[in-house]
């Protein structure tokens, strides 16, 4: 049976992941506008700096700083043009910043595989923007 295109994209999101460098969370993202991928990213350093797989976490606030979430470095890859009405696909649910990121970047629409606990949903102060959690989405096996 042919895959739907949520479930392809995020297929591909979870292989995106597979590049990730910071052992607490491998997340995997993509833009995508008329079915088309304009940008990918995963959960890592900025280029020509350390990654935490060689050199450890930088840990303030019980959370890794010395990486780049995988929505933003997707985001970066793309102009304003292709982000603006484009879906993201992330593996979990983008935290606070990065949602703040993607509501500013243009993006209409979210879709994610995994809850993330967040103190406040900024997406529920942008009704513009549709947020899809794929419920029973399975992750391709490798």
């Amino acid at each position: 049976m042919r895959k739907d295109w949520d479930t392809y994209f995020m297929d591909i999101a979870f292989m995106v992941k597979e590049r990730s460098t910071c052992p607490r969370l491998h997340v995997g993202a993509l833009v995508v506008k008329d079915k088309r991928i304009k940008g990918t990213g995963y959960n890592g350093s900025p280029s020509g700096l350390d990654h935490c797989d060689d050199v450890g976490c930088l840990m303030i606030n019980e959370h890794c700083k010395r990486t780049i979430h995988a929505e933003i470095n997707a985001i970066m890859e793309c102009s304003p043009e292709e982000r603006k009405n484009a879906t993201i696909y992330i593996t979990a649910e983008p935290c606070m910043e990065c949602t703040k990121i993607i509501i500013a970047s243009g993006i209409s629409r979210v879709v994610y595989a995994r809850a993330y606990k967040k103190e406040h949903n900024f997406f529920e102060d942008a009704p513009w923007i549709e947020v899809v959690c794929l419920e029973n989405y399975k992750k391709p096996s490798v």
